[in-house]
């Protein structure tokens, strides 16, 4: 080449003596004006590429999870390949960016690539493309870029790809395809089978808790009273927790406060970030992109807005089956577990309880039809030979999950009699789970059938029980005040019921008031001798009954002596026995002394059912209590052959309300119990 001319030779070869105006090569240089020969060391990378998001600065835990990357990517021999997938916001990419930055030293290029869509794709491939060959980035255009940066990758190891998000794994299979060598860290949504032939998986589960609490610490910066509290509440996940404390930090928010926000509502704070926050990156956002993949398939919306009612573990896949047919619900879980927002265990589903909440939290007004079809499948689940065991337990888990997620103004008969029900169930192993039901039973049963029903007198009763049984002596004592108030307006002071229920009263008045209760026994003792003389046997068995129910006055002897005594001046049959035998009953239960209290009931029963009836209110709670009493003795057979006449006599009692409380489905279980 001499003065302006130049010679070129071979096939698309181009000569130039200085600058030139169009050229076409038919190569990768396409109409570039005014372009400039390049020397041939500007083809060639020396130097360093290096990109990561800014997302490691809180970061707690992981410990497994750092090691599992760890050993995957130390492996020799062609190209590497991990995929970490997991539900959206559980710290997929978070991981992903800690570890990359721990090992920056260890890869050239180092580069983060979002990967949600082709398009991302191929333009994160166009920027790394431009920083390998930096002399190129106003010569070449953005497809060619990509192209330049798949033949370095393709051609050189040592390298490190970050495909954060990828959606498809179609999208990112030609990729992989050229790139013999280097590694690849895949985050996605996507579960592992969905990965099946293209990568290992690691599956990300929430932090625990005490790393949570770490992590939102160390974001807040403020008193971590119920930070606890909240972090459970949500669940542990790490956007939740994040967004959370982001928001307390900057509104001057106690993580107590956050709660009562979250409470009242929900679908404003799981949208809420803090000031310059990406509003993409919220626990709403991130899962409404889910959902929108989904939405070809309307039914996995349903399904996950039924399952929102229900507890967040082992969900019988049995339960879904009323949605639709068993394909169309089939592919609605599959869809579901493909996009990591539930999770399959054998014949049970497990879903976040933040995924719950966001479920019943969106479009408001519109989740009843999902309520409704969620409490009629537990109200016809099959209990038979379920009685207190893990399958009645896990329903009545439900049962309450239910419950707790329903506004108590709007219970209806069929929810009332629901809670009664697991109430029931949850009574033996766990009185103050079952309380808290019955009372939400009694209240809905007060506001739609009136306080003075026989519904609601009755389940009162019940709720005093359950409170008593499980030590909560405060909150059982003023529904045994409300219904003794009641029986004295009724009876008079001296009838055998008002009696009854006065030594309820002071059973539990006892345990929280003694000197009160003594009083008021004495009180009673003397308006009886008053009237009928300080001798006169009922007034000596009254005295007896009382010091039952003051422990500290009890005086040595046994249940049976007194007894004796009450039915050798009264008779055997003598209603003046049933209060006696009540208040020695509830001090052998206090004391755990079952054997003696189920030969006690025994002899209760006789007397009660002799004057009171089989299908008195009374007689019957007594006998729904001696097959608990049993059961506590290990007699479990005894209580099994008590039961069918239970059933009958409850159904005789309830009459034509029998199907509305169901009561009776609490006892045929027992049918089928054989262990003594």
């Amino acid at each position: 080449m001499s003065g302006n001319s130049a010679d070129a030779s071979g096939e698309r070869a181009v000569a130039a003596g200085g600058d030139i105006g169009n050229v076409s090569t038919g190569d990768f240089v396409t109409q570039v004006a005014r372009a400039t020969v390049l020397p041939s060391e500007a083809l060639e990378f020396t130097g360093r590429a290096f990109h990561l998001p800014q997302r490691t600065e809180q970061f707690v835990g992981r410990e497994r999870e750092l090691r599992l990357l760890d050993a995957a990517l130390a492996d020799t021999g062609g190209v590497v390949v991990q995929a970490v997938h997991g539900l959206g916001g559980i710290g997929k990419s978070t991981l992903a960016a800690h570890w990359a930055a721990s090992h920056a030293a260890d890869f050239n290029p180092m580069w983060w690539i979002t990967a949600e869509s082709p398009g991302e794709l191929q333009a994160g491939l166009a920027t790394l493309g431009k920083a390998l060959q930096p002399a190129l980035v106003d010569v070449l255009t953005d497809e060619a870029l990509q192209e330049r940066a798949l033949q370095w990758l393709s051609s050189h190891d040592g390298w490190l790809l970050i495909l954060d998000n990828v959606s498809n794994p179609s999208d990112i299979e030609p990729l992989l395809a050229r790139a013999p060598a280097g590694r690849f860290v895949i985050t996605t949504r996507l579960g592992a089978a969905t990965w099946r032939g293209v990568t290992k998986t690691l599956d990300l589960d929430v932090l625990e808790l005490d790393e949570a609490v770490q992590l939102f610490q160390g974001i807040y910066d403020g008193h971590a009273d119920g930070a606890e509290d909240l972090c459970t509440e949500l669940g542990c996940l790490p956007l939740a927790i994040d967004q959370a404390a982001a928001y307390c930090r900057e509104a001057g928010v106690t993580p107590r406060g956050y709660l009562g926000l979250l409470a009242l509502h929900p679908s404003q704070m799981f949208a809420a970030t803090a000031e310059g926050g990406d509003a993409q990156k919220t626990v709403a956002r991130v899962w409404q992109v889910t959902l929108k993949r989904l939405s070809g398939t309307p039914i996995a919306e349903r399904i996950l807005r039924t399952l929102a009612w229900w507890a967040p573990e082992a969900i019988p896949r049995s339960y879904l089956d009323g949605l639709a047919d068993q394909m169309t619900v089939t592919e609605g879980i599959r869809s579901l577990a493909a996009y990591s927002m539930i999770t399959l265990h054998e014949d049970a589903i497990s879903v976040h309880r933040l995924v719950q909440a966001t479920a019943r939290a969106t479009r408001a007004g519109e989740g009843r039809r999902e309520r409704d079809f969620a409490a009629r499948v537990l109200g016809e689940v099959p209990l038979e030979g379920h009685t207190w065991d893990a399958v009645a337990q896990l329903w009545a888990t439900h049962v309450e999950t239910l419950a707790s997620r329903t506004p108590a103004e709007i219970d209806t008969e069929e929810l009332a009699s629901l809670f009664v029900r697991a109430a029931l169930h949850l009574a033996a192993l766990n009185p103050q789970r079952g309380a808290i039901l019955c009372a939400r039973s009694t209240a809905a049963i007060e506001r739609l059938r009136g306080a003075d029903s026989a519904e609601a007198s009755g389940l009162r009763l019940l709720t005093g029980l359950s409170h008593s049984w499980q030590g909560d002596f405060k909150r059982a004592q003023p529904l045994f005040e409300r219904q003794l108030s009641e029986a004295t307006q009724l009876f008079g002071e001296d009838h055998p019921t008002t009696f009854l229920l006065l030594c309820l009263t002071i059973s539990v008045q006892s345990r929280i008031e003694p000197a009160g209760a003594r009083a008021r026994a004495e009180e009673s003792i003397e308006r009886s001798a008053q009237a009928l003389g300080a001798d006169h046997p009922l007034v000596l068995l009254r005295r007896a009954q009382m010091s039952v129910l003051l422990p500290a006055d009890m005086e040595p002897g046994s249940e049976q002596d007194q007894l004796a005594y009450a039915a050798q001046h009264f008779g055997e049959e003598s209603w003046e026995l049933m209060p006696l035998g009540r208040a020695w009953l509830t001090e052998l239960e206090h004391r755990f002394d079952f054997g003696r209290a189920a030969t006690l009931i025994a002899t209760m029963l006789d007397q009660c059912q002799s004057v009171l009836g089989s299908t008195d209110t009374v007689t019957l709670i007594l006998r729904l209590e001696q097959v608990s009493v049993l059961l506590y003795a290990g007699a479990g057979a005894r209580a099994r052959m008590l039961v069918p006449g239970l059933i009958a006599d409850w159904a005789e009692y309830m009459g034509a309300t029998a199907n509305t409380w169901h009561l009776i489905d609490y006892l045929t279980p027992l049918l089928n119990q054989t262990n003594g």
